[in-house]
C-alpha cells in the first residue's frame, strides 16, 4: 500500500474516473460523449476531489461537496474492484477529512449504501438517529 499515492486534484483522466463510476454502478453504460465533459466538470468543480493512484493507474476516488465555510458532504467514494480490501477507501476518506478539517469545516456528513455502515463508523461517522435522507424526483 506504500506505492499508492493519494492526492487532491482539480483534473484527472475523465475516462478513468468514468470507469470507476461505472464499476460502482453509479453511471449509465452507453457511449454518450458528453459524459466525459460532465466527469471532467465534476472533478474540477468539486470542493475537494481525491484520487488514489498506483503508478499511472487511477484506482480509487472520493469527493466532498461543500460551501467551503461550514458544511461538507462526502460522496462518490469507490475503489476499483481488483484493489478493494486493502484500506484504500479508508485512506481516501482520511485524506478528504484532513482537507475538510484543515479548512475548518465543522459539519461533515454522508449517505452510504446499505451494508457500508461499519466501514464509515470505523472512520468516526455515526448514524444520525431521527433523520431520513431524501432524493428529489421530478416524476411526480
Amino acid at each position: 500500500m506504500n506505492d499508492i499515492k493519494y492526492e487532491i486534484v482539480k483534473s484527472a483522466d475523465p475516462k478513468a474516473i468514468l470507469a470507476l463510476y461505472r464499476q460502482a454502478g453509479w453511471w449509465e453504460t452507453d457511449d454518450n460523449p458528453e459524459y466525459l465533459n460532465t466527469v471532467a466538470r465534476i472533478v474540477s468543480d468539486t470542493y475537494c476531489f481525491v484520487v488514489a493512484r498506483l503508478g499511472d493507474e487511477l484506482i480509487g476516488m472520493g469527493r466532498a461537496i461543500s460551501d467551503g465555510c461550514s458544511d461538507a458532504y462526502i460522496q462518490d467514494v469507490t475503489v476499483s474492484q481488483e484493489h478493494r480490501g486493502r484500506g484504500i477507501g479508508k485512506a481516501i476518506i482520511r485524506k478528504l477529512l484532513e482537507h475538510l478539517k484543515t479548512n475548518n469545516l465543522q459539519w461533515i456528513g454522508l449517505i452510504c449504501e446499505p451494508g457500508y455502515e461499519k466501514f464509515y463508523q470505523s472512520l468516526g461517522f455515526k448514524i444520525m438517529p431521527n433523520y431520513t435522507p431524501f432524493l428529489y424526483s421530478s416524476e411526480d
